[in-house]
């Protein structure tokens, strides 16, 4: 496979607890400036950086780094066990700057921790496959549909699109594991539909087995959305702007290199995942290019709100949460100049 597909993981924050997708690498830039902006000591340019199951969509991540390195900053990189411990660390004032599911960061923004997000990872890259001859949500009403768990982000998408769409009753949902089973139950019959990612239905079709249309896109439908982001530490923001600009800067330029020419996320997948890269590798690359799904800065007041109401429906945060308390775009808005 290009990439690991999103993996449900348990995250537990300030007694709240709830399962999320972690959709690609957790990265954190540990360690600050002698004023201690995120603890771990360390100059302006001295910072640690934890990585946690890096993926196809945490290589412009890696890159970035990269460049901030080439412009005179001492990088370290060590891997954390769970990307929980990031979101801990980055609480506690431990890490800077985190880039993992958007979830965890909310709900610890809401019991108040001092973390803000300010930049995107990755677009909504899910879509709701079914069986041939599978069309609208009435034709799943009473079939069995695969999810992951019950509080997956993808399984709240599927759950919000059965609610709107379907008016006959509503499918029966199944936990049967990760996107590798599920995508096996769907072509061997014993699902009628499942969410899945864009690298793994690339990886399908690479093997032969391509699947049906999408019966819904959610990188349209839900385009809003916006699972994976990357956030800070609050008082590492204040203190060392400059860092933080460079980073948001960084990642944006991968990005624009990615869109400008698919070669180059292939070229980056070698470089940093070269176990990860087969077959599937190129038609994954085209497919994010397609799509527009890297953009550092797609972020803004209304997306993010957007963003921000779909967990309080999906019941992972509570209602009043606004983007102006979990978010802090003045570094993506510069970026983009």
């Amino acid at each position: 496979m290009v990439s690991r597909s999103s993996t449900e993981r348990h995250t537990r924050f300030g007694g709240i607890s709830v399962t999320v997708v972690v959709a690609g690498a957790a990265l954190v830039l540990a360690g600050c400036t002698g004023s201690g902006g995120g603890g771990g000591g360390g100059s302006e340019k001295s910072f640690t950086v934890a990585v946690t199951e890096p993926d196809f969509t945490a290589v412009p991540i890696l890159a970035a780094l990269d460049t901030m390195r080439g412009n005179g900053y001492d990088i370290k990189q060590v891997e954390l066990a769970e990307p929980e411990l990031a979101i801990e660390g980055l609480a506690k004032g431990e890490y800077a700057i985190s880039a993992e599911a958007t979830s965890p960061a909310l709900i610890a923004n809401q019991q108040g921790a001092p973390i803000k997000v300010i930049a995107d990872v990755v677009a909504n890259q899910w879509a709701f496959y079914g069986q041939e001859g599978i069309k609208t949500c009435d034709d799943l009403v009473g079939k069995p549909v695969g999810i992951f768990s019950e509080g997956a982000v993808a399984t709240a998408m599927v759950r919000d699109w059965v609610k709107k769409n379907c008016t006959k009753g509503e499918p029966e949902y199944l936990v049967i594991g990760g996107s590798d089973v599920r995508a096996q139950a769907l072509q061997q019959g014993e699902i009628a539909a499942t969410a899945l990612e864009i690298a793994d239905v690339a990886t399908l079709a690479g093997q032969g087995n391509p699947l049906a249309p999408p019966i819904v896109d959610f990188s349209k439908e839900m385009g809003d959305v916006h699972p994976q982001t990357v956030y800070a530490n609050s008082e590492f923001l204040t203190d060392n702007s400059a860092a933080a600009q460079e980073f948001v800067d960084a990642l944006a330029a991968e990005h624009a290199k990615i869109n400008e020419n698919p070669a180059y996320l292939v070229e980056l997948v070698q470089k940093y995942l070269p176990e990860s890269a087969d077959e599937s590798l190129k038609q994954t690359a085209d497919e994010f290019v397609q799509k527009r799904l890297f953009d550092a800065t797609a972020l803004d007041t209304e997306n993010m709100q957007k963003t921000i109401d779909f967990f309080v429906e999906a019941g992972v945060i509570k209602e009043g949460l606004t983007a102006a308390d979990a978010a802090d775009l003045s570094f993506s808005d510069k970026a983009k100049d």
